[in-house]
């Protein structure tokens, strides 16, 4: 006995009569193809309004409440004002209109944003949109290629998995590079498939293209999908093996010049007449590239970075937690990215199971099937394991790249498997990915103490009940079946669905953000990241009462192995709570033991490593010192630390220098630079101690920043003397200000009341 033949609104892309009830393997499994409703068959009615719902649903879950996180990262917000007022500041990426340094990244993400604000004026929605609009832009072109092979009901359940994504709701709105790069990546891989379904050469070359602009958005990432993309290319492309070398070294050249025109310019132009490199201690975009943000970020010697490096004595990770395959699944990142991580990898086996006899790529649909198998899944595989064991800086939200190639491999693997769910082996894959599912979300929801604790036991129960469901469907009929899938879906998205809502309802701000709640043996919570307080201390510092290089002892660099990290001075940690029970010193001078790194923002996503993750309060007396003749001058004031200039540069729309860039150890400027500087009149104000935490209330404590001014310790690498060397100078020279909580010098006026001394 076999079921009719679906009708075109059918929800799921069943082909002909499906397998006999009897539990017995198919002897030719078959994947969805043309009359499944792919590229070249006609639509099924249904299919158009549900499309356009999961678009409007993801607007609607990526604007909602955007503008509550203000300017969310400020120092990419900083070079967005920047970029929104000066040209040069917009094409070479420059943390400040005066164009004294750049960010510590190509600039192409930087430009939607500047262009937002060239047009609708400075704000955090503003600066926001652009990044929600590329959350839609992903799951339009994850659905465009998940669709043309696997049809509608595939495309929807892919789409749907990537928007309720946790980490995805907390980076498209969010203004860090990494949403644009996830577009670029997804973009890439729909090129080639598309290259692949007939050998098209002009598809492979835009995957070239797109490879490109995502290098100029963040450099050697773009670069990981690489190999197993082009491998599968030219194994599998319905073409002669010439042929397909020769497109492969065409779309090499595409990517060669979308990403390599930029860099040329920044590498010909006089080094003298452009921004200093930031992140680099050469100047050179190349050392960047290859050094803090290439190679360094996999074994750890990332000079000039505060918190990276391998760790002393193996165990890998240095201060960014521990290395090894079960990274993604730990407490700080399980939950950004991993709810449906362990049913994509199932799906991923079995997709290539099921096709591993079909031929070339465009010879058939199951060859097809197969290609898209492989792409997708070396893509997620290849950078799964480069985030697992790279030992220099790891963020959580890193983890965004991942999730179009878990939502694809999941909405594949689901069609494909409904189709043959008739067959005793189809069915019991099913039917376990769903439980598994579950029961990881259960185990998932248990992290956060007190969240939601009905939620885990509903997901659970209802995803085991809807596994037994789709075990039972075939002999119960359709229509039954279709209804334990709903719930089996319902139970698999339920968990993300909440970490999405609880991301959305709150705000985020700072350099490292998490999605959903707070998390047992975490970071996560409120997009704080790394701030001190509430029992958090920074990735690799010993708990308290460590024996060793602990902050109760004090070092001169605050870090733990003395020297190795030292923290930008005058900002501070949310919370108003300092290290407990000692000193953390600062440039060589310690913080008593009540007293906390101040001027980071408190309350959500505040803080961490005395600001240097974080912004700075700024007072409305600071502000309007700095915009008082600030049009006499090319920088209103010069602080140590791109956050901390970041934030009085937002606060008050003039142009604040950053000493050291982001970490405050590039060596820019130079201290005989700076001296010109002041000596030419083009700095008015240095800002020594920044303001008082916002959220120092929690202890009451005076939220005194550590003596030292706002770098009296930059952090750790070749160039940090300059920043430490430039505020020495300052406070030999200059009379220090307190103005609305912060330490201004008048860089007009030294204390020898002549001329600037040198």
């Amino acid at each position: 006995m076999t079921t009719a033949v679906p009708p075109m609104d059918s929800p799921f892309p069943e082909r002909g009569a499906t397998a006999p009830t009897a539990p017995t393997a198919p002897a030719a499994p078959t994947v969805p193809g043309p009359a499944a409703g792919t590229a070249t068959a006609g639509r099924p009615r249904w299919e158009r309004p549900a499309y356009l719902a999961l678009l409007l649903a993801t607007a609607v879950l990526l604007l909602w409440n955007l503008g509550a996180s203000g300017y969310a990262n400020s120092f990419y917000s900083a070079a967005v004002q920047a970029g929104s007022e000066s040209w040069k500041a917009f094409f070479f990426g420059s943390s400040d209109a005066g164009n004294s340094i750049t960010v510590d990244k190509p600039p192409a993400a930087l430009w939607p944003m500047a262009l937002s604000v060239r047009l609708f004026g400075l704000g955090g929605w503003q600066i926001l949109v652009p990044q929600a609009l590329m959350g839609v832009g992903t799951t339009a072109v994850l659905y465009a290629a998940v669709r043309r092979h696997f049809g509608p009901a595939a495309a929807l359940i892919s789409g749907t998995v990537f928007a309720l994504t946790p980490v995805a709701a907390l980076m498209f709105r969010f203004n860090n590079p990494d949403a644009l790069l996830t577009l670029l990546l997804t973009v890439t891989v729909y090129c080639v498939l598309r290259a692949l379904d007939g050998a098209y050469t002009k598809w492979l070359v835009w995957a070239g293209v797109a490879v490109g602009f995502a290098f100029l958005t963040k450099t050697l990432q773009a670069f990981v999908i690489l190999p197993p993309l082009a491998l599968v290319y030219a194994v599998c492309a319905p073409t002669g093996l010439r042929r397909r070398l020769g497109q492969l070294l065409l779309a090499g050249a595409a990517m060669v010049v979308a990403g390599g025109w930029w860099v040329a310019i920044v590498e010909l132009w006089p080094a003298s007449s452009r921004p200093y490199i930031g992140g680099s201690q050469n100047n050179s975009f190349l050392e960047l590239t290859l050094g803090y943000n290439g190679l360094g970020r996999i074994n750890g010697d990332e000079t000039g970075s505060v918190g990276g490096g391998a760790r002393p004595g193996g165990g890998g990770g240095g201060g960014w937690g521990e290395t090894g395959i079960d990274r993604l699944f730990s407490a700080n990142i399980g939950g950004q990215i991993s709810w449906l991580l362990p049913a994509a990898l199932v799906m991923l086996v079995t997709g290539l199971v099921v096709t591993w006899r079909a031929r070339r790529a465009a010879d058939s649909l199951e060859g097809m099937a197969r290609a898209a198998f492989l792409v997708w899944g070396g893509a997620l595989l290849i950078t799964a394991l480069v985030f697992s064991y790279m030992q220099g800086i790891f963020h959580e939200y890193y983890t965004v790249a991942l999730a179009p190639f878990v939502a694809a491999l999941v909405g594949m693997g689901v069609a494909m498997l409904w189709e043959e769910r008739g067959a005793t082996a189809a069915a019991l894959t099913l039917s376990g990915t769903l439980a598994l599912t579950a029961w990881w979300s259960y185990v998932l929801l248990g992290r956060s103490t007190g969240y939601l604790p009905w939620l885990r036991w509903t997901v659970l129960v209802a995803g085991l009940v809807a596994a037994a469901g789709l075990l039972a469907g075939a002999r119960l009929g359709r229509r039954f079946a279709l209804g334990a899938a709903g719930l089996g879906l319902a139970a698999a998205l339920a968990g993300p669905l909440a970490y999405c809502l609880t991301t959305v309802d709150s705000t985020r701000g700072g350099s490292i953000v998490t999605a959903g709640p707070a998390v047992s043996g975490g970071r996560g919570g409120m997009g704080m990241g790394m701030r001190f307080g509430g029992g958090e201390l920074p990735p690799g510092m010993p708990p308290q009462g460590a024996q060793q290089g602990g902050p109760q002892q004090g070092q001169q660099g605050g870090g733990p192995q003395g020297g190795s990290r030292q923290f930008p001075g005058g900002q501070g940690a949310a919370g108003g709570q300092g290290f407990p029970g000692g000193q953390g010193a600062v440039g060589g001078r310690g913080a008593r033991g009540t007293e906390n790194f101040a001027g980071g923002p408190g309350g959500p996503g505040g803080g961490g490593f005395g600001g240097l993750l974080g912004g700075t309060k700024v007072s409305t007396q600071a502000t309007a010192a700095l915009r008082k003749d600030a049009g006499k001058y090319t920088w209103a004031a010069a602080a140590v630390g791109a956050q901390n200039a970041a934030s009085y540069q937002l606060a008050s729309g003039e142009p604040v220098m950053p000493i050291g860039g982001f970490n405050g150890s590039d060596p820019s400027p130079t201290l005989a630079r700076f001296q010109e500087y002041v000596r030419s009149g083009k700095i008015h104000y240095f800002i020594g101690e920044g303001a008082r935490a916002a959220g120092e209330g929690q202890t009451g404590q005076a939220g005194q920043s550590a003596r030292g001014g706002a770098g009296g310790g930059p952090g750790g690498g070749p160039g940090g003397g300059t920043s430490s060397a430039i505020t020495s100078w300052i406070q030999a020279n200059y009379r220090a200000t307190t103005i609305g909580g912060a330490t201004l010098y008048d860089l007009t006026a030294p204390l020898n009341g002549t001329s600037a001394p040198s």
